[in-house]
């Protein structure tokens, strides 16, 4: 029975130390920190400003007329193509009655002066054959006549150009009807028949008829922050992304910087025009909402990690990044590496590690409220 108990004791004390020193064993293990680990890859990295802003056509210009009246016809559609000269609109003259009594009454008068002055420089002229008065006042006399009859002349087509809208005579024919200044495409036409019509003067910007624009020369305006306009300069190129056509591929270049920033919703932005690349595969329209993509620098086939891998001292004099430690379980080791062009997202690796490295990626820390 002693025998027996003296067994059964030293089995109870090698399975507490075989427990013991398994616990033991366990409890010396690391534990799993969470690491990640990013492989070392190559690809492209651009260093770009954006722009917002939309498509306009370089030359637009606005058709506006300098005779009052009523809008008769238009002679053309929204969207239609449009030559030098083409007729765009005919205005009916519609002057009120003062207006109109007005005219009638300057070409009453106006004629009474041409009739004056007409029978003044027949006497002067009879005189001076005669030799009683000189011909300097034969001369006087005769500009008298020939700028009354102008001016009586002038009142007549004025009248005619109020009841009639038209001046026919004198070897051409004035009318009311809006022509187009130049080639393009009508993008707008604010009025229709019988609407009114205010002339374009000194005094007043008149009635916008139409607004036209050659398509074949397209540009993009848009607004770049003030953080990136110090590294933009003319002749930058450009790839815009057009909401419209997400899958069109449009390219340009910058043309012009604005010198000075505009200000909205309290940033500081800076105008900038960016003139497209011909393309027939990519149907443009005038109004289309797009980012551009203003390429500062670019590189490709480059060595690059994720930008948030890399690890700053000295105040960015020095650069580091982790590597798994030797021997598993053991510690992140930390290794220099030079550093080179960033997206803002990846970074290029110039030096430090190669292609196919694998990178730690540390949890995120836990911020406490």
């Amino acid at each position: 029975m002693a025998r027996f108990l003296k067994y059964g004791a030293g089995i109870g004390i090698l399975g507490g130390l075989a427990a013991g020193g398994y616990f033991w064993v366990q409890g010396r293990e690391p534990v799993d920190p969470g690491f990640v680990l990013v492989e070392v890859t190559r690809g492209e990295i651009t260093e770009k400003a954006v722009a917002v802003g939309q498509i306009e056509p370089f030359h637009k210009f606005h058709v506006k007329s300098k005779i009052s009246g009523i809008v008769r016809r238009c002679a053309v559609e929204v969207g239609e193509a449009v030559e030098a000269g083409d007729p765009l609109f005919e205005i009916e003259p519609d002057p009120t009655p003062f207006e109109l009594v007005e005219a009638e009454r300057f070409v009453e008068s106006s004629e009474s002066a041409f009739r004056r002055a007409e029978a003044n420089w027949k006497r002067t002229d009879q005189l001076a054959r005669d030799g009683i008065v000189s011909r300097d006042e034969v001369d006087e006399r005769r500009e008298a006549f020939e700028l009354a009859r102008i001016e009586f002349a002038r009142a007549t087509d004025g009248l005619q150009l109020i009841q009639d809208g038209r001046v026919s005579g004198r070897g051409q024919e004035l009318e009311s009807i809006i022509r187009s200044p130049a080639c393009g495409i009508l993008l707008a036409r604010p009025v229709n028949p019988g609407d009114p019509v205010v002339p374009l003067t000194s005094f007043q910007e008149g009635t916008e008829l139409a607004t036209i624009a050659d398509m074949r020369r397209l540009i993009f305006r848009g607004t770049v922050d003030e953080i990136d306009v110090g590294k933009l300069r003319p002749g930058l190129p450009a790839r815009l992304k057009i909401g419209a056509l997400p899958d069109a591929v449009v390219t340009g270049h910058l043309t012009r910087i604005a010198p000075q920033a505009i200000e909205r919703d309290n940033a500081k932005l800076f105008e900038v025009e960016i003139t497209l690349d011909p393309t027939d595969a990519v149907l443009l329209r005038a109004g289309y909402s797009a980012n551009a993509d203003l390429i500062i620098r670019e590189r490709t086939n480059v060595l690059m990690i994720p930008e948030r891998l890399v690890l700053f001292e000295d105040d960015g004099a020095k650069t580091f990044v982790e590597l798994p430690g030797v021997e598993p379980g053991t510690e992140p080791r930390k290794v220099e590496v030079e550093t080179g062009l960033s997206d803002g997202l990846n970074i290029e690796i110039v030096t430090g590690v190669g292609e196919g490295d694998q990178v730690v990626q540390r949890p995120p820390r836990d911020i406490l409220g």
